[in-house]
């Protein structure tokens, strides 16, 4: 993508969330030259390609060794021998068609280096580093230096001494509505109780529609300072008009300017070490000293130190002692010296992960202007992945032996390798995340072995918007399965790889594919899902079967990761609930006051117009009880929706709405303009006038309430005729008409329309609060109500009305920009913002409101995929310490990284005995073969196993047991049937059984009984 060039939202949809046109559009004239093309590099290349740069230059001058492909994805068996550069151009050319990315096998030089805006050095000699980062820094070139050894990581940054930094977090500014403004000195702002205003001290508001104390709306940036969540205070407003009403205050994001040292200088100054895990602050500062001395035996002793040599590791530590005697450090971790010494060799997969998507999005804020960059160290270890005994193999185990897991073995030795390749993993997800990981598990060899097995599933296909981040997917792959487009990728890049590739959706629906047995015959789980809803439900899977899971979330340049591990951790857990985030239904009916309110509102009614109505038109014309089951819904609800499908089925001229040519599809559409726009804002008006006030007498349209005004249709303003041609358009698709997009011809039909008076009526009551909402609804419906419902029941009795055509229903797709779906949203939602005086949205924003569409970088989602891959070293060989264990919450966007331990399970007691979520009770229901045990026997086994005694039974709603003398002769499986009147699926191997005990009947939680069927 060049500077020159628009920029492709298609393609870039997700970043530019993240990013923001701006910068992308800074990003579009930058050249970048990455040096080293080993596992770290390409990692950092394929990053930064994808990001959207002008161009990427790759340079190496070396050869693919075997160990070269332990981390090297787009390397493979064939290119050892050949140039590094040279072997992945084309795979990194494929990856985005935007960027112009070119290879040079010679040398780095000044020539070389002076061409590009940002240089990033990886496998690197420190006196390379010193020599030609004094020529970035001198001539304004931006250099980054990442490396990797092992288990641990390094990065530098260096932008020149004056970098302006634009948007220093690249959150959207804070944005509030005013209740009040005190006539002092400083003024207090007051915000409507609504939101927290999310602010900080320093930080600069600009201020727009006050009433009143008009002279805020013409000032320049007005700093503030915090008093809480609702108000804080500005410049000194005594001498301003008294505040009336209304008003907006708007967080106008200010510029920095940072200076950065040269590299001969930062390497003594340890205050600009970023901290990565503050439990490892001395390890740290350690590290910054054995990464000098690395380089200092590399020098001498051509060559890295040997895997778990002790006398390489004691000459290493000499040396850091060395340097420490300048350094003066407190606190020397020596333990980390020797580990650094024993693992450098090692070249691991999820550690360049980590580290070159880091790396990459230091390139992005190099060439954007966009968040905060590296100042300017940053160290990470994760020295935990190592084995928790003192027993260490043979030198001899970490020897290269010519394999692609050679680089791998030299810090886990061979022994860990083959158990990596007898692993049993199910990945569920290969969107982002998930095919980061199968680029993982490919170049680790999970489930590479004979024995061992990746299963992955996703439903979904391949679309345009996924290419910029699901790096293992093409343009030619569009409309391809995800899983199965995946697997393939990933088998060419180990070709020993097995994998097997599911379109299935994880739900109950599927536990017929992923039963008792799937479950029980995996090694682990990983979850690479897009919703709470699905991460809670595969947890519960894995808690039920004790299987461990790897779990990782994005949310623009924020992620996250969490390993299960059974016995020692918690859970992913239960849903946290959302409805603090939901908006009113009154606020979205009457009184919206943020684009997000109109955006909602313009969702609500696409999905009530054009999916809603036409399915309930169909279920009426397939279900012959289909009336009988609206009218149990309650007289309010049951009225909308027959009056609608009544509606929808008769002619116009018999006062119905369904068209009978493209004219009437245009009409329906200009009398819902004139229905939404100027007619319901004239009743809501006519019931709450501009001047109303409350009965406290405080003037009712103010704070969160903006006053409307109706809007005249005007054929030659563009929003006007976006609507009509959208609304007619879809319209006519539900019906099976087809439409035009052509404007004049339009304007022609427009022109013969006759729109139906209105005025406003004062019977109508229109709700202020949703719980006035409520009670009505509690309340009986009036004569007339159920006047005209027994009236519609009559009518949709006719014969002639259930011989009618089917209706088309739509389902809502925010990415195809000629369904007309996302100009009805966007025309919609800008008309009532107008009515609102609410500043519109252009569509780019609309899309990602109304389409719920998460931002999302592949920055973060390579770095989140390489933490979890390295908590799963951990899960496979075993770990039972939780001190070895991390959740990780990270922000890329300003360098945030916590690194912290895992939670223990919560404990409760039944009887005096401790439990955790893990200590179910399984029963094996048929023990031995036998024939299915009787309740009685449950019961005893319970008694024998636990010493508790069930006093009652439950299975879901339904009561196996409380008392019932009778029941305890009869098996489980016949009680379940009986109580849930419903045969138990084939499927379901497991019913899950919640007991009380005698010995503690009021404990809120107990174990559940797990009754095995076979």
């Amino acid at each position: 993508m060049s500077g020159s060039e628009g920029i492709d939202e298609g393609f870039y949809s997700r970043q530019l969330y993240v990013l923001g046109h701006e910068a992308m559009h800074r990003m579009g004239s930058a050249s970048v030259l990455i040096a080293g093309m080993k596992g770290l590099g390409v990692e950092t290349a394929k990053n930064v390609i994808l990001s959207g740069v002008k161009s990427v230059t790759v340079q190496d001058q070396g050869v693919a060794t075997w160990s070269d492909l332990s981390s090297q994805f787009f390397l493979k068996e064939s290119h050892v021998g050949q140039n590094r550069a040279l072997s992945s151009l084309q795979q990194l050319i494929a990856l985005n068609p935007h960027v112009h990315v070119s290879a040079h096998t010679g040398p780095l030089n000044k020539d070389l280096i002076l061409q590009f805006e940002v240089v990033v050095l990886t496998d690197s000699s420190l006196d390379d580093q010193k020599q030609f980062g004094e020529l970035c820094h001198s001539h304004g070139i931006k250099l980054i230096i990442a490396d990797t050894k092992g288990l641990c990581g390094q990065l530098f940054c260096d932008f020149g001494e004056k970098f302006e930094v634009l948007d220093q977090d690249g959150e959207a500014p804070a944005s509030v509505m005013i209740q009040h403004i005190s006539k002092d000195n400083p003024g207090v702002v007051i915000c409507t109780d609504d939101r927290k205003h999310g602010l900080t001290d320093g930080a600069k508001v600009v201020f727009s529609e006050v009433q009143g104390m008009t002279e805020l709306n013409n000032l320049k940036p007005v700093e503030v300072k915090v008093g809480g969540p609702y108000f804080f205070s500005i410049c000194d407003t005594s001498a301003f008009s008294e505040y009336e009403r209304g008003g907006v205050a708007t967080e106008v994001k200010q510029p920095v300017t940072l200076n950065f040292k040269p590299l001969h200088e930062a390497l003594n100054d340890h205050e600009l070490l970023i901290w990565t895990d503050f439990g490892k602050i001395s390890r740290h500062q350690t590290l910054h000293l054995a990464f000098q001395a690395l380089h200092e035996f590399v020098k001498k002793e051509q060559r890295l130190p040997r895997s778990w040599c002790q006398s390489d590791a004691d000459s290493l530590l000499a040396i850091v002692r060395e340097l420490n005697a300048a350094a003066q450090l407190e606190q020397l971790d020596e333990a980390a010296v020797r580990n650094l010494s024993c693992t450098a060799r090692g070249d691991l997969a999820p550690m360049n992960a980590f580290i070159g998507s880091v790396a990459a999005q230091e390139v992005i804020k190099a060439c954007s202007g966009k968040f905060t960059p590296l100042q300017q160290w940053l160290y990470f270890d994760a020295f935990e992945c190592l084995p928790e005994g003192k027993d260490q193999q043979t030198e001899s185990a970490f020897l290269e032996k010519g394999t692609r897991y050679d680089g791998q073995v030299a810090v886990f030795g061979s022994a860990f390798q083959e158990k990596l390749e007898r692993q049993k993993y199910f990945l569920v997800g290969a969107g982002a995340i998930g095919c980061e990981l199968l680029k993982n598990f490919a170049l680790i060899g999970l489930g590479a072995g004979e024995e061992g097995l990746v299963t992955v599933t996703d439903m979904d296909f391949i679309e345009k918007s996924n290419l910029n981040r699901q790096f293992l997917f093409r343009s030619q792959d569009i409309k391809k399965s995800k899983s199965a487009v995946a697997a393939k990728a990933v088998q060419e890049m180990n070709p020993k790889m097995k994998i097997t590739a599911h379109q299935n959706r994880l739900d109950p629906d599927s536990e017929g594919v992923y039963d008792y047995n799937f479950f029980m015959g995996l090694d682990g789980v990983a979850a690479a899902l897009d919703n709470v809803e699905a991460r809670v439900y595969l947890d519960k899977r894995c808690v039920r079967h004790r299987r461990p899971m790897l779990e990782g979330g994005t949310l623009g340049s924020k992620g996250h990761t969490l390993a299960v591990v059974p016995h020692l951790t918690e859970s992913y857990g239960p849903a946290k609930s959302s409805a603090g985030n939901d908006i009113p239904l009154c606020t979205l009916k009457n009184f919206p006051h943020r684009i997000e309110h109109t955006l909602q509102w313009a969702r609500d009614q696409f999905e009530g117009l054009f999916k809603n109505a036409p399915e309930n038109v169909n279920s009426y014309l397939r279900d012959s009880v289909f009336v009988t089951r609206t009218l149990e819904q309650g007289d309010a609800e049951a009225l909308e929706i027959l009056g609608g499908v009544w509606s929808s089925l008769v002619d116009v001229e018999a006062g119905g709405q369904r068209p009978q040519s493209w004219e009437d599809c245009v009409s329906w559409a200009r009398c819902k303009w004139e229905t939404l726009y100027n007619n319901d804002i004239r009743q809501l008006l006519h019931c709450f006038p501009p001047e109303e006030v409350t009965a406290s007498g405080l003037p009712f349209w103010s704070g969160s309430k903006r006053c409307p005004h109706p809007l005249t249709f005007d054929p030659s303003k563009t929003t006007h005729m976006d609507y009509v041609v959208a609304a007619a358009n879809l319209y006519g698709q539900i019906y099976g008409i087809e439409g035009t997009k052509e404007h004049a011809s339009i304007r022609k039909t427009l022109e013969g329309v006759r729109v139906p008076a209105f005025t406003p009526k004062s019977s109508v009551k229109i709700h202020v609060t949703d719980q006035e909402m409520e009670e009505d609804k509690k309340n009986d419906s009036g004569e007339a109500e159920k006047a005209q419902l027994e009236e519609l029941k009559g009518k949709l009795a006719s014969s002639s009305l259930r011989g009618s055509a089917p209706m088309f229903p739509i389902d809502f797709e925010k990415d195809d920009d000629t369904n007309f779906h996302m100009d009805y949203i966007v025309a919609a939602s800008n008309l009532r913002a107008e009515n609102y005086d609410i500043p519109a949205a252009d569509r780019h924003q609309s899309k990602r409101i109304a389409g719920r569409i998460i931002p999302a970088i592949a920055t973060t989602t390579a770095a989140v995929a390489g933490l979890m891959c390295l908590e799963l070293y951990k899960l496979v060989q075993g770990h039972r310490e939780i001190r070895s264990y991390r959740s990780a919450y990270i922000n890329l966007a300003v360098q945030y990284f916590v690194m912290s331990q895992p939670s223990r399970p919560q404990h409760f007691e039944v009887a005096g005995k401790k439990y955790t979520l893990w200590d179910d009770f399984l029963v094996e229901g048929r023990r031995g073969g036998q024939q299915e045990m009787t309740l009685e026997d449950l019961f005893q086994y319970v008694k024998e196993r636990h010493d508790l005694t069930v006093c009652s039974l439950f299975y879901g709603t339904a009561i196996l047991y409380n008392g019932h003398e009778d029941r305890l002769q009869k098996t489980v499986s016949e009680l379940v049937k009986t109580a849930t009147k419903a045969d138990i699926p084939p499927h379901k191997k497991m019913l899950e059984l919640i007991p009380s005990f005698t010995e503690d009947e009021d404990c809120e939680s107990v174990p559940t009984i797990w009754y095995l069927l076979e």
